[in-house]
């Protein structure tokens, strides 16, 4: 029987559980958790503080999950080193696990920058886990003051979760735009102006070099009062198992695209990997909820001696703030760099198609984002745009801009 070994519990260990069981029903599957609760939706947390959503359907899978996949499941416990020559796990405890094949999928921590009197402020968070929601939901009050040093993805998602709950919330960062990695200036100003008509204050091209307590002061030398602080400047995959078992690694652990990692019988799938982004060729990380779950899946498939491929993943986001929504994904070449770019507004819609050397590279959608699966499978599938109606795909995302071939196989054989 074989011995199955995966170093985190979530997303990508879903999947890594299902690939596994999808090729070996009888083997052993052992699931190292740092936290001590079964797999949830991490984008879900927001949405738990906003009153959305509870702690029974945050859940990522049912409770009967892992005895249907017959996995023990080793929660509170943290791997501390890996012996590949062993081919063992020792865990924080000094348990030693062993392994036929393994797969990390350590995910990422955040980054807390070094700021001067940190260590002086008793309420601050991450905004990272179930547990961190938690802490700060405890924390706060309606007549509490936020500060949220990060306009990211994960600060504007707190400071959503928590507008209603507190008296303000305060966002600030050094770049000058909201959502500055995935939005230009114009993208950027439409998601910001939404979020302050909403009750949501920034302070962009701005941050805190300085805490006194509950104090904090700014680059601009203004000061900011607050009862709570959550960094949320941005996240560093958790690479150091692998690397100092000897593994290569970049920004991330570098894999190739069955998952495997530079060691014999190592796979790593989910957000502490760095892979090749499929939209323009270069190797970066994408830290995303699907690609993650694809990873796993395709990690676990070869783990249990298949054979399946993982090379396609692409940057992709699905955002939305107080019933603003808005997708982006692939890659945005302007015209410098060879590429085309179609363009649609109207009010707080906008509508950006990226092209280059005959493909669709990249989009960006602000309000009307139906049938956006369309263009990402354009992408995915490297679909030549003269091998479609683009002047109808311009305009909406139909399946009538294909040919009857593309419709057949997408509707199932129905044109």
């Amino acid at each position: 029987m074989k011995r199955y070994v995966i170093i985190g519990n979530g997303t990508a260990a879903v999947g890594c559980i299902e690939g596994i069981r999808s090729a070996d029903t009888d083997g052993r599957i052992v699931v190292i958790s740092a936290e001590e609760r079964r797999v949830y939706s991490r984008p879900l947390i927001s949405y738990y503080l906003e009153g959305k959503t509870d702690l029974e359907r945050i859940n990522y899978r049912p409770d009967n999950f892992y005895s249907d996949n017959k996995c023990e499941v080793l929660y509170g416990k943290k791997a501390v080193s890996i012996n590949s020559d062993a081919t063992s796990v020792e865990l924080d405890g000094g348990e030693t696990i062993e392994y036929d094949e393994l797969c990390v999928a350590t995910g990422s921590s955040p980054f807390v920058p070094p700021i001067e009197g940190a260590d002086s402020v008793k309420s601050k968070f991450s905004f990272m886990t179930l547990d961190d929601a938690l802490k700060i939901e405890k924390s706060v009050n309606k007549e509490s003051r936020v500060l949220i040093v990060g306009a990211g993805l994960i600060g504007l998602k707190c400071a959503e979760g928590l507008k209603d709950r507190v008296k303000s919330v305060v966002v600030c960062d050094l770049a000058d735009r909201v959502l500055s990695s995935i939005l230009d200036d114009e993208c950027a100003a439409i998601m910001q102006s939404h979020l302050e008509d909403n009750g949501v204050s920034f302070m962009l091209g701005d941050s805190a070099v300085r805490f006194e307590g509950n104090a904090a002061y700014m680059k601009s030398g203004k000061t900011v009062d607050f009862d709570a602080l959550v960094t949320a400047v941005g996240v560093r995959p958790n690479i150091s198992l692998v690397k100092d078992a000897g593994g290569k690694c970049g920004r991330g652990v570098t894999v190739d695209g069955r998952m495997a990692t530079s060691i014999d019988s190592i796979y790593a799938a989910g957000d502490c990997i760095e892979s090749r982004d499929a939209s323009c060729g270069d190797v970066k990380i994408m830290a995303l909820l699907p690609n993650a779950y694809m990873e796993g899946r395709c990690a676990g498939i070869n783990m249990a001696g298949g054979d399946c491929r993982f090379d396609d993943a692409f940057p992709m986001n699905s955002i939305g703030f107080f019933g603003l929504h808005a997708m982006t994904a692939g890659s945005y070449f302007s015209e410098k760099d060879g590429g085309e770019t179609f363009e649609i507004k109207k009010g707080k819609s906008i509508k950006r198609l990226f092209t280059k050397d005959g493909y669709l590279t990249g989009f960006i959608l602000i309000g009307e984002t139906e049938r956006a699966g369309i263009y990402t499978s354009m992408i995915r599938n490297r679909t030549p745009i003269a091998s479609v109606d683009y002047e109808i795909l311009k305009n909406s995302p139909k399946l009538s801009a294909f040919d009857a071939d593309y419709r057949r196989k997408a509707l199932g054989g129905v044109v």
